[in-house]
């Protein structure tokens, strides 16, 4: 199967936290955990047991292996569910600092070595 991504997919062992953004600049508060799958410059895979939207967009703040934080707004393309009432999730960033995606790629680079 040829590989469609412009970036490498990276495993990492993180979590993230979402926080909904709502239409008129309303924010709801709640966040939500999910465990992530794999990361890569353009977007990111995770399993939650929340049943998110196709379409929705996120706030998000990742705590990456260096324990900084990358904040990013992402926008959920793809849901699968998984049994157990969990939930695949495919996305890509529509926001994120050129900065923070370096952050991602020094990631890659070590990790390939």
């Amino acid at each position: 199967m040829e590989e469609k991504r412009k970036h490498k997919r990276l495993d990492l062992d993180v979590s993230i936290q979402l926080e909904k953004l709502e239409e008129g600049d309303f924010t709801n508060l709640k966040y939500i955990r999910v465990k992530v799958t794999d990361i890569s410059r353009s977007g990111i895979g995770f399993i939650s047991d929340q049943e998110l939207k196709v379409g929705t967009y996120y706030d998000t703040r990742i705590e990456i292996w260096t324990k900084e934080i990358i904040d990013s707004v992402l926008e959920i393309v793809r849901q699968d569910p998984i049994g157990d009432g969990k939930y695949k999730y495919g996305c890509i960033f529509v926001g994120m600092t050129d900065t923070d995606a370096l952050k991602i790629d020094i990631y890659q680079i070590f990790n390939d070595v």
